[in-house]
């Protein structure tokens, strides 16, 4: 089984349905499921994969929606510890290219208030966690010590830290933090405009690509067996811990919008790293060309689906067969 451990939200997106808003009109918006690691935990159900999330969602009519789409894709919630505090919002701005921006709407809200939960259930292969969740207090001191913890008790570990910009108030206290989970991470996977933003300095990202290749290498370094790198529609690639590279090109597709795109590669990076039984720190440092590009591969054309209808609806197995 693979716990994912993170926030489950409601995203409020463009409604393309709706006439387009004239003058002074308000947006239209529609609610739909969403949250990092909610995203990768429906993507895992959807692609066959035992799963189950851990998280705490809201009592309210939303949170009652959230388990329900869970349910639907058979991931467990037995996990999941429930609040009467209000879900966490998050209105979502599409771009021309497709790209989505979001604003949150965080204070007071059920996830914040998650507590480190007993040990994971047994048979528990891999643990994912990322995005808001490690951000806002006091949930995110929560999450840090399950990764901690999960990490020593054996189970690999998989982070996508998927920066919110606007949710950090310390941007460089958050880097120094990034960088001691990463002896406990063993995959990392991340956009390059994360990468970036890693690389930085206070509120502004790494100038050169120099600085964010040589930062990746540090991160591989630190701890993580592997670095995959998401590039947009250029694909993605790996740096593994041994200095070992190779990428794959992204899916041409017409893109719909590129909301839950990275959390569906997390899915998939998960899922055929366990086809080829690599769920663990030696598996993961035998792992040769071939069997990257296909888990490469297999992440990016998942990837491509999700990018191609609107919102965060990552694919079934039998659409990737």
């Amino acid at each position: 089984m693979i716990v994912v451990a993170g926030e489950a939200l409601i995203d409020l997106v463009p409604d393309r349905a709706a006439p387009a808003a004239a003058g002074d009109e308000l947006p239209a918006l529609r609610p739909a499921r969403g949250g990092g690691p909610y995203n990768t935990a429906m993507a895992l159900g959807r692609l066959g994969v035992p799963t189950a999330f851990c998280s705490r969602v809201s009592t309210d009519g939303f949170g009652e929606a959230l388990l329900s789409r869970l349910h639907q894709d058979g991931v467990d919630t037995a996990l999941v510890q429930r609040g009467p505090e209000p879900t966490t919002l998050a209105v979502a701005s599409i771009g021309a290219d497709g790209s989505a921006g979001f604003g949150f709407y965080v204070e007071g809200t059920a996830d914040r208030l998650f507590a480190l939960p007993p040990a994971l259930p047994e048979g528990t292969t891999a643990l994912s966690l990322g995005t808001c969740s490690l951000v806002l207090e006091p949930g995110a001191s929560a999450y840090e010590a399950l990764l901690r913890r999960e990490a020593g008790r054996g189970v690999f570990t998989a982070l996508d830290p998927n920066i919110r910009t606007g949710l950090i108030p310390d941007a460089d206290a958050y880097r120094a933090r990034f960088r001691g989970w990463l002896p406990y991470v063993g995959l990392l996977k991340l956009s390059v405009e994360d990468a970036r933003w890693l690389a930085g300095s206070g509120d502004a990202p790494a100038e050169s690509e120099a600085a964010v290749e040589a930062a990746i290498r540090e991160w591989a370094a630190a701890g993580p067996g592997a670095v995959v790198c998401t590039h947009g529609g250029d694909g993605l690639s790996v740096l593994c811990q041994d200095g070992s590279r190779w990428s794959v090109p992204g899916e041409r597709v017409e893109i719909v919008d590129t909301i839950g795109a990275g959390d569906t590669v997390n899915a998939a990076l998960l899922h055929r790293l366990a086809a080829h039984d690599a769920l663990s720190a030696p598996a993961l440092a035998k792992l040769g060309e071939a069997a990257w590009r296909d888990v490469l591969g297999f992440a990016a054309r998942a990837a491509a689906i999700t990018c191609s209808r609107a919102g965060a609806e990552p694919p079934y197995a039998a659409e990737l067969a």
